[in-house]
């Protein structure tokens, strides 16, 4: 049997010897600054790469992502900017004239991808007195269409002016919407990367309690997300990576948190092993032979649990997967080779004030985790019971939860001025007008596709028009619109348009298609409906293939896969049971539970992995029951301030001013720190107390468990310390 101090060289062999070695160290860190001066001018590039028109949202196959691309034959791609003027008591005559010269000076603008001379309007409702106007202003979708949109507004807004004197102005419709959640994801990487930044350099100095030992984590997230970053970007000026404003903004989340998470869990074992070594080296070595297969784990849970998601019909959702992978990737290699190499090119004193020394005491050891493990140890059962029947009452919140879609208007955690507008314009036309529903068919059953439209309840009578600039026919097909009297964005269009489509669906040979705003929400409804039916039984199948292959048992995997479920549940019901009664949102977006289901799973499983791993080699020692007490008391606190760092870093998501944002970061971090204070601590420890050593069957240590003599050692201990 070989002493601590062979082991230690057995161990610097392969890739560990290259990352621990006395030169090679210095090459690793001269590596990675090459990649961060190559990396970091292409990853400043990476907000023009996105692709945020409706096409990389939408499910590819859907029929209103269809009629989008048909409508292209017809037309450049539209969006419409709907200028709405009103006053109470109706308008004045210098009202009037001044709506008229403002529509006279919009239909002369061209930049931006305003089609001035298409405008439309002024439109007044339809009374003796007016009280309304609205003025439409088609916006061109060219190649740098959808950046245009802020601008192109902007420019509609400096002509119309704003609101004064009893009359109200506002810029509304689509074009109007878009640009206020362009302005909304202005500066989301900046603002994000400053927020989890922020957040990281709180949590490690509460966790280290050394202002030197933070930097050099921080260094090593920063240079993997400018390397995740250019290199999403140049897979998607190269070959075909759709990344949007919302996988931009997860991808900053993932690294910060993920790549903090890994450096915690390395740099507590490699502490650990400073104690009981001189040659930081061999401790680094020894530190990453033990913790490393846990971190690769925890890392390839991830990443494939986020290459799942390319299973989705949804466009933005099958872009996250592998921007999101490719960012988790690139943060674990950094932490398993630049990470380790610049904690031993600083050395000891990186910890300062709390310097380890070789044959020092481990803290952990007689911590506040070693004695809950020892309290949990009397009667296990009683607290995984109890434990687990709290986190079912939490998941009764399930039935609050509204995953159904918001409106525009529900989607600002604010009230732009496109929303005020939306209902100004509501309250004086038709609710659906400046969001049209869009038909295309054949052109020679276009007459009675019409019909059949025109008679569909729910559109406006007499509303059916061909849009100014479109062609006649292409292709053999027509294309016009039609006004719904609903809000576009609400379920009653929703219903309209399902109507719509049954009425001309069933006109013989028309090959008819309805697209639209409201189309492509259906659509995406019923995306995302199949999204969750496919993906979260596929994550779930993944994870557990994974601790099974770690573990090497089968009864460890099932009962951790189940204690993520059940914290996934309690973490939904009590979000819910948030949004409802504390902020008064209005309800979710129909990918809600799916986002935070990966998300939390993927993540959440870390913690248990750490956990897990650390009782299994404990185990092998000392009997399962004195390794689940000991791997608590060795890992508690630095899992514990893991979850402390992802938590705050998907809690700043809520900085951005939309409800959606808000939402995920809220729930993914009451997620985290129910599974890292209450699952993983408490539930899967009890568990594991109560199972005993047939937790790892069909595996030797559920026959062996560490040897008979290790074994009654353990258990004397155990309940010497029960006693």
């Amino acid at each position: 049997m070989t002493d601590g101090k062979d082991h230690g060289r057995h161990v610097r062999q392969g890739l560990i010897g290259f990352v621990t070695g006395h030169r090679s160290k210095w090459l690793i860190v001269a590596l990675w600054l090459v990649v961060l001066v190559v990396a970091a001018p292409l990853a400043q590039k990476l907000t023009d790469a996105q692709d945020n028109d409706a096409a990389s949202w939408l499910p590819g196959s859907a029929e209103s992502t269809q009629v989008l691309q048909t409508a292209d034959g017809f037309r450049p791609e539209q969006i419409p900017a709907v200028v709405v003027y009103a006053r109470e008591g109706g308008l004045t005559v210098q009202d009037r004239r001044q709506i008229a010269e403002d529509a006279a000076q919009i239909k002369q603008l061209t930049a931006h991808g305003i089609r001035g001379a298409e405008t439309r309007g002024p439109v007044y409702n339809q009374r003796s007195a007016p009280e309304a106007a609205q003025i439409y202003v088609p916006i061109t979708m060219d190649e740098k269409g959808w950046e245009e949109i802020s601008p192109a507004v902007d420019s509609i807004r400096d002509k119309a002016g704003e609101s004064e004197n009893g009359l109200a102005v506002h810029v509304t419709g689509p074009g109007g919407t878009s640009a206020d959640f362009s302005k909304a994801f202005e500066g989301i990487d900046s603002t994000l990367l400053l927020s989890a930044m922020a957040v990281v350099i709180v949590m490690l100095l509460l966790t280290f309690r050394s202002p030197t030992l933070i930097i050099v984590p921080l260094l090593g997230v920063v240079v993997a997300l400018f390397t995740a970053q250019a290199l999403i970007y140049l897979l998607a000026q190269h070959a075909g990576l759709t990344v949007n404003g919302q996988s931009a903004g997860i991808l900053t989340v993932l690294v910060f948190g993920a790549g903090t998470d890994y450096a915690l869990l390395l740099v507590a074992r490699y502490r650990e092993e400073l104690r009981r070594h001189e040659d930081r080296h061999e401790a680094m070595a020894l530190a990453l032979h033990r913790a490393g297969p846990a971190v690769l784990a925890s890392g390839a849970t991830v990443v494939l649990s986020m290459l799942v998601l390319l299973a989705a019909e949804m466009n933005s959702t099958r872009g996250l997967g592998p921007v999101a992978a490719i960012g988790v990737a690139v943060a674990l290699l950094a932490m398993i080779s630049l990470f380790p190499a610049l904690l031993l090119i600083c050395g000891r004193w990186i910890f300062w004030p709390s310097i380890p020394h070789s044959g020092s005491a481990d803290p952990t050891e007689r911590g506040m985790w070693a004695r809950l493990g020892h309290r949990m140890a009397r009667r296990p059962r009683v607290v995984w019971v109890g434990t687990a029947l709290a986190l079912a009452v939490l998941s009764l919140g399930l039935l609050q939860l509204r995953a159904e879609g918001i409106g525009n208007a529900d989607a600002f955690t604010g009230k732009p001025d496109s929303i005020t507008g939306q209902e100004v314009s509501a309250r004086y036309f038709p609710a659906g007008s400046g969001d049209p529903l869009v038909i295309v068919s054949n052109e020679a059953q276009a007459d009675q596709v019409r019909q059949a439209v025109s008679s569909t309840q729910g559109v406006v009578p007499g509303s059916l028009t061909v849009p100014p600039g479109t062609k006649p026919s292409h292709d053999g097909q027509v294309l016009f619109e039609a006004t719904m009297t609903a809000p576009a964005d609400s379920e009653a269009a929703k219903h309209t348009v399902e109507r719509v489509r049954d009425a001309v669906h069933d006109v013989p040979g028309a090959d008819a298609q309805v697209g639209g705003g409201t189309a492509a929400l259906l659509d995406m409804d019923a995306a995302t409906t199949h999204d969750n039916l496919v993906i979260i039984p596929a994550v779930l199948v993944v994870v557990l293939l994974i601790l099974s292959a770690l573990l090497r048992a089968v009864v460890a995997p099932v009962l951790l896969i189940g204690t993520v479920v059940l914290s996934f549940a309690a973490a939904l019901g009590a979000s819910a049971l948030a949004f409802r009664h504390v902020f008064d949102y209005a309800g979710e977006q129909t990918d809600f539970p799916l986002f935070v289901f990966v998300f939390l799973v993927a993540l959440g499983i870390d913690y248990n992995i750490f956990l897990t791993t650390r009782i299994r080699e404990e185990a092998a020692r000392e009997g399962t029951r004195r390794g689940v007490v000991t791997g608590l008391a060795a890992t508690g606190a630095v899992i514990t301030s893991a979850g402390l760092v992802l938590a705050g870093t998907f809690a700043a998501l809520a900085t951005l001013p939309m409800v959606a944002f808000a939402e995920i970061g809220f729930a993914v971090a009451l997620g985290v720190l129910l599974d890292t204070f209450v699952v993983r601590s408490v539930l899967v420890t009890s568990l594991f107390l109560d199972v005993g050593r047939k937790v790892w069957w069909p595996g030797r240590l559920a026959r062996e468990d560490g040897g008979p003599a290790a074994r009654a050692r353990a258990e004397e201990r155990v309940s010497q310390s029960s006693e």
